[in-house]
């Protein structure tokens, strides 16, 4: 529940301590903002600021006219703070900036919920930086004879695209050989470190079986 400053909160005194001991609801000012939620909901997490706050550690926290605990922080991202205690789910609005939420999770040591924060964070962070796979070609030059290994060598993602007969170049004992240029290709995916070690083995496979023109 949240309210503005200054309005009265029913069957509470300061601080939402009831008479005889500690009530079951608690009122926060939060820069300027009062929020009313049960102590349960505040010692949902058992090391946070809040959970320390409510259970009457000492914490250096001033209170206002109507006894709600002063905390000064930024209300805007208070609320889902304490919807996240009271139901385990972050929930934004869309113009609310995960970093701000993120912020204040650290202020009130909410473990689980930076947690949560981080990996979204992380997973835009990827999304938006993944960039489309980049077509490789290679066109090699091998003789007859030699087609049969070449094949052999076409694996982790390299394809044949065209095979063109050049004709014969030279004799071989009584026989012509036959020569080919071999046009493969392969979908690379930009990586921090650039090509891959594999890919740039198998590169070098393949033009060890033909000349690269």
């Amino acid at each position: 529940m949240r309210m503005e400053a200054g309005e009265a909160t029913p069957l509470t005194g300061a601080g939402g301590r009831a008479a005889g001991g500690w009530g079951k609801w608690v009122r926060l000012n939060v820069g300027g903002t009062v929020f009313l939620t049960t102590r349960q909901t505040l010692c949902r997490e058992q090391k946070s600021f809040l959970s320390r706050l409510c259970q009457g550690e000492e914490l250096q926290s001033d209170r206002d006219e109507t006894g709600a605990y002063l905390i000064d922080r930024d209300p805007t991202y208070f609320g889902p703070i304490l919807n996240f205690l009271r139901h385990g789910k972050l929930v934004l609005d869309k113009d609310m900036a995960e970093e701000g939420v993120l912020e204040e999770a650290e202020f009130y040591n909410i473990g689980p919920l930076i947690r949560i924060i981080k990996d979204r964070m992380e997973e835009k962070d990827y999304t938006v930086t993944q960039v489309p796979p980049k077509h490789v070609y290679r066109v090699l030059q091998c003789q007859e004879e030699e087609l049969t290994q070449m094949v052999s060598t076409m694996s982790d993602g390299w394809r044949f695209e065209q095979l063109v007969n050049i004709g014969s170049s030279y004799n071989y004992g009584s026989e012509d050989q036959a020569e080919f240029l071999c046009v493969v290709s392969k979908e690379l995916y930009s990586s921090p470190h650039g090509l891959s070690s594999e890919s740039s083995r198998k590169t070098k496979l393949l033009q060890a079986r033909g000349t690269r023109i």
